[in-house]
This record gives C-alpha cells, sequence and structure tokens, in this order.
C-alpha cells in the first residue's frame, strides 16, 4: 500500500518525507504492511529522530539496523548513528537480568548495611551529645534562660511518678536473688553469706541497673513519643521560627530531671532490694534483722555503694540523650513515631548494659 511515507519502486522500498514524532501515527501505519523487507532505501529521509527511528528499526529488523553502515552508507553518519543506538536500546531486555542470590554474599551484605547504620547512628549521637554540652555550657552561666518550671514538672514525671514500679520491681528481685543465694549456700552451710550476695549485687549493679532499665522502657520513650509527636505537628519548627532553640527548651530540661531522678531512684531501688533480702532471711533462714544489719554493716564496705551510685548520672545522661534524639529524628508520620519510640528503648538498653560491663571490668581492674 503506497503512502506518503513508504514508496515502491522497481521492487524496491523508498522511504522518503519526515520520520519524527509528529507523524508517529501514520509512520506506524504506513509501516506496519511491511516486515523486513529485502531491499530498501532510505536516501528519501528528510528528517529523523527517535520516534521515527523506533519505526524504521521495527520494520527492517534489529540485525539490519546494526548494519546500516554497510547497505546504507549514503545516509548521513548522525541518522546512522541514531538507529544503530535505537536497535541497541530495543534488542536489551526490558527487565533488569536478577541476578542469582548467594546466601553467605546476602547475609555479608546485610552484615555491611547493619554495621553502616550503626556506625553512621552512633556518629549522630556523638553530634548531638556535643551540642547538648555546648547548650548546657552556655546555659549554665545565665540564670535567665534556666527552665526551672519545665525541670521539676519532668523530675515529677520521671522519677517521682516511678517510684512506686522501681520499689515494686527490686524488691522483688532482692527477694529472688535471696531465694536463690540460699538454695546454692545451703548445700554448704553457709547461707548466711546470702546477706553478702544480695547487698553486694544490689549496691553495685542490681539498683542501678534495673533502675535505668525501667527508666529506658519508661521515661526514654515518653521522651521520643513527645518530641517526635511536635516534630510531626511541625511544632519545633514553629520554635524555630520564632528564635527558640529546641535543645535549650525541650532537651536540656529533660536531660537535667533524668539526671536527678536517677540517683534517686537508684538510691531507692538499693533499699528496696536489701529489705527484699531481708525479709528473706527473716521468714526463710531464719536470721534477725539484726544480725542482718550487722553482718551488712560488717561485711559491705561503703564503695560498693559508691560504685552503683556513681553509674547513676552516666545512665541517666546516656538515656535522656537517646530519647531525646530519636524524638528529633522523627520523619512525620505515625509510623515514624512508633519505629523510633522502639529504637530508644532498645538503644537505652543496650547502652545501659554495655556501660555497665565495661564500668564492671573497669572497677574490678581498679580494685574498687
Amino acid at each position: 500500500m503506497p503512502s506518503e511515507w513508504i514508496i515502491k519502486r522497481d521492487e524496491k522500498l523508498v522511504l522518503q518525507g519526515e520520520w519524527t514524532l509528529s507523524n508517529y501515527k501514520q509512520l506506524k501505519n504506513a509501516a506496519q504492511n511491511y516486515s523486513q523487507p529485502n531491499d530498501i532505501s532510505l536516501t528519501g529521509i528528510e528528517r529523523l529522530d527517535t520516534a521515527g527511528a523506533a519505526v524504521i528499526v521495527g520494520m527492517i529488523g534489529i540485525e539490519k539496523s546494526r548494519a546500516i553502515s554497510d547497505w546504507a552508507g549514503e545516509l548521513p553518519l548522525e541518522q546512522q548513528a541514531l538507529l544503530k543506538r535505537i536497535a541497541e536500546a530495543m534488542d536489551a531486555p526490558i527487565e533488569a537480568v536478577q541476578h542469582s542470590s548467594n546466601r553467605l554474599t546476602d547475609a555479608l551484605a546485610s552484615i555491611g548495611e547493619h554495621m553502616a547504620g550503626l556506625w553512621s547512628q552512633q556518629r549522630q549521637l556523638l553530634a548531638f551529645i556535643g551540642l547538648v554540652i555546648a547548650t548546657l555550657v552556655q546555659v549554665a552561666f545565665k540564670p535567665k534562660r534556666w527552665r526551672i518550671t519545665a525541670t521539676v514538672a519532668q523530675i515529677q514525671q520521671s522519677g517521682l511518678n516511678a517510684v512506686p514500679i522501681v520499689a515494686l520491681l527490686t524488691f522483688m528481685v532482692g527477694a529472688v536473688v535471696a531465694f536463690l543465694g540460699a538454695t546454692v549456700l545451703e548445700q554448704f552451710g553457709a547461707t548466711v553469706y546470702t546477706i553478702d550476695l544480695v547487698a553486694f549485687s544490689f549496691l553495685r549493679e542490681f539498683g542501678v541497673l534495673l533502675a535505668a532499665i525501667l527508666l529506658a522502657g519508661r521515661t526514654a520513650s515518653a521522651f521520643t513519643a513527645q518530641l517526635g509527636s511536635m516534630k510531626s505537628n511541625e511544632e519545633i519548627d514553629a520554635l524555630q521560627t520564632q528564635g527558640l532553640d529546641p535543645v535549650e527548651l525541650l532537651v536540656l530540661p529533660r536531660i537535667i530531671a533524668l539526671l536527678v531522678s536517677l540517683p534517686l531512684l537508684t538510691f531507692i531501688g538499693m533499699m528496696c532490694g536489701l529489705m527484699g533480702g531481708a525479709l528473706v532471711a527473716v521468714l526463710a533462714l531464719d536470721i534477725s534483722t539484726g544480725q542482718f544489719l550487722y553482718i551488712l554493716q560488717k561485711d559491705v564496705a561503703l564503695n560498693n555503694f559508691l560504685v552503683g551510685m556513681s553509674k547513676a548520672p552516666i545512665f541517666a545522661f546516656v538515656i535522656a540523650v537517646i530519647g531525646c534524639l530519636e524524638g528529633f529524628k522523627v520523619s512525620g508520620s505515625a509510623q515514624s513515631v512508633g519505629s523510633h519510640t522502639t529504637s530508644s528503648v532498645v538503644q537505652c538498653i543496650f547502652m545501659v548494659i554495655l556501660i555497665d560491663a565495661l564500668a564492671a571490668l573497669f572497677f574490678m581492674e581498679m580494685g574498687w
């Protein structure tokens, strides 16, 4: 079927006219009547773009289009290059080739991704700690900028409201430790050393560790949810627009509150743990309260109490900083608030246990 763009002369197809996008529909209809003709001439083409080149390649075939220089050398070099490039593109697979997965390489790649993410997370944490310390130093010498009301409110929420759960948990753990210690030491006739076991464990480790873990799950998650909600509602952006520093206004009161609350909760946890151990000693081990207090005073040195209390400010600072940082990292959706809240709790517990283990090794080497 002769057309404006394809004519037949002496058993030879001749392409002519403008093979461009504006004529694509007509070109497509004209070319569908010819499939890979044996003899074809492109000398009559006046203009050629990618749309027209795609029609030509579809008509004459990919292999013949790649060899365009062999049989259509009179065609301008630009048009030859365009036809070759379109042929290569049409010959490429539409879907990307899926490489066969290897469990070992996939596992190593996953480990690498997690390590890179962990490294980036720790860098952000260190940078945020530096920002908090710098802001704290600036505010410390300017009493007018102290947020007394906000700090007291945070102390009540994170400290006073947490006293019942901390006291109950440490009391029960103290009783459990005393029961387990008595069960083992009874075999050696040394049940009286259960008092030392409870005292050393709670004064050095369990008192501060249990209080810190409870605050990590209770307070750090609250910090992240509160700041994350403010970030989602663009309240933090509004504060910055008004010239207020979110770190000074929102972060410092929470950090100072935990620095006050956690040592107090640690002390309460130590006392309640000892009370739980004393209750078991009186009821199950026939050890009087006076004997319990005498052995406690005689065998347990003051440095054990100081070692436990010295960890509380460090744990409090780490928990508060991580909780606030994860709140600032919320992207704006409810799902982001939930994921970062979970992340803050996990990070806080991990960091608390890690720091506690390092501190235990340090104090052991120092002989404290």
